[in-house]
């Protein structure tokens, strides 16, 4: 999976279409991701003798195919160039967008 923590990402399919977001958590086995403030889900909790029942909103995973990262120019999608440095090679991280290329 190539969505990593901390990304800015657009939501591509579901009821947030549209929305953009930073992501919060990522469960590559599962692929799927955690966008803080969409996908929100209520569950609730019972009360008991010392407290009384209440809602609790949380952002759900969703599935990192729904999503696109977004760079400068737009959404894009993530590919890999290697550049040599000092006789080491290093491996960055780049938004594919048009022929362009953007480190992310």
């Amino acid at each position: 999976m190539k969505i990593r923590t901390g990304d800015n990402i657009k939501v591509l399919a579901g009821k947030d279409k549209g929305k953009t977001g930073k992501v919060i958590q990522t469960f590559p086995e599962m692929g799927k991701v955690v966008v803080d403030k969409l996908n929100m889900t209520t569950k609730h909790l019972k009360g008991n003798a010392n407290q009384k029942g209440k809602k609790i909103e949380y952002p759900a995973p969703m599935n990192a195919s729904n999503v696109a990262i977004v760079g400068t120019d737009g959404v894009g999608r993530v590919g890999y160039e290697t550049v040599t440095k000092d006789k080491k090679t290093i491996k960055n991280r780049v938004l594919r967008k048009a022929g362009k290329s953007e480190t992310i």
